[in-house]
């Protein structure tokens, strides 16, 4: 994202001046075959032009005596952009940078093209980490905060690059400003990073997350021989995060060897890693640190499953309203098992739920 290119010209396309030095708009390519295209007077980079690095990155803005200045436009080789104030060919001053879907991901201040001064971190689920960054551009300190995709809730204390260390609990306010402040929760618990492994589910399984434990709790499911559910503390509007699905982290080989009556509680996390909560970790008085896992499945579901990076947890999956929901409420998700026969005994999904499909068909076809 750095504009300075010391660099030999190998190839120039375009008009020179006395002196065989570019003059007018021409196209450089240097040994690295990094190239520009841009205004040229006598030889200095003057006006509008674009980098294109080699490795599919480009760098776009004004320059002035063969410095970039002001607000330039850096694309990376996936798409994402940071937009940013350059001062003689420097990232200087605020900035923000988008993924490739066009999510905000950073905003803040740079200074000598590092990370500087106090700045925001935006995961895609609607998290996001708040706080001053260190002489590396980290987000490193005792006085960080995550806050929950609500907007309101925090955990505030240390982290290292963004990763909590040891936190309590404190609400926003002032959340409209660029500079929020926290006020610590009296008697909160101190919760620290306690990513799963493929035999520890979490050190402390009966610390409930502060977050979901405002919007989901477990009771007696209102479908059928289904056993316990999970159902809204409060209305929630559609899109809004309710739970979390933490688990012991396995692979897909380990699921699709086993009996199917050991795969109650498991979620696809991504193509190597599936999420478990095995017995006895499916009872509250067990585990309860997350309730995603307690959801039962429908064909015509409330919530779904999305990929998410809670703080203390890591990446997991958290269950999100697909439509507004009322307090009291269970929360239903689809399980999305493959309903097409693999064998002469058809699907290979529980025999609860091919009763549920079955009498799903049923309605769905007599409604017709």
């Amino acid at each position: 994202m750095d504009s300075d290119d010391d660099q030999v010209e190998e190839v120039v396309e375009g008009p020179l001046d006395d002196d065989d030095q570019p003059h007018g708009f021409c196209k450089v390519t240097y040994s690295s075959t990094d190239r520009f295209e841009g205004h040229f007077v006598h030889g200095e980079k003057n006006g509008k032009g674009k980098f294109f690095f080699f490795d599919g990155s480009t760098l776009e803005g004004f320059y002035v005596d063969d410095a970039l200045q002001g607000q330039g436009l850096y694309t990376y080789e996936d798409g994402g952009v940071l937009r940013g104030t350059y001062v003689d060919g420097e990232l200087n001053g605020p900035a923000q940078e988008l993924d490739s879907e066009g999510h905000l991901v950073f905003k803040g201040q740079y200074k000598d093209n590092s990370r500087y001064g106090t700045c925001w971190v935006y995961h895609p689920d609607g998290g996001r980490v708040f706080g001053q960054v260190n002489e590396d551009g980290e987000m490193t300190g005792d006085s960080v905060a995550y806050i929950y995709p609500d907007g309101l809730t925090a955990l505030f204390g240390s982290f290292v690059d963004g990763e909590l260390i040891q936190a309590r609990l404190a609400n926003v306010i002032s959340a409209e400003t660029e500079r929020p402040r926290f006020e610590i929760s009296a008697n909160s618990a101190v919760y620290s990073y306690d990513k799963s492994t493929s035999t520890c589910l979490a050190t402390h399984a009966l610390l409930p997350d502060p977050y979901e434990s405002t919007r989901a709790f477990v009771a007696e499911s209102l479908i059928k021989g289904a056993g316990q559910g999970l159902f809204a503390k409060t209305d929630a509007e559609r899109d809004t995060v309710v739970a979390f699905y933490n688990g012991i982290r396995i692979t897909h080989s380990e699921v699709d060897g086993r009996d199917w009556a050991m795969n109650g509680n498991t979620i696809s996390l991504d193509e190597d890693t599936v999420i478990d909560v095995p017995q006895p970790f499916d009872q509250t008085e067990r585990y309860c640190a997350s309730l995603g896992h307690k959801a039962n499945h429908s064909f015509t579901p409330n919530c779904k499953y999305d990929p998410f990076v809670h703080p203390r947890f890591g990446p997991i999956k958290c269950i999100r309203t697909l439509r507004a929901v009322q307090k009291d409420e269970e929360l239903t998700v689809a399980y999305g098992y493959d309903h097409e026969p693999s064998g002469k005994n058809g699907p290979e999904v529980p025999d609860w739920y091919k009763r549920e499909l079955d009498l799903f068909r049923q309605t769905t076809s007599s409604a017709h």
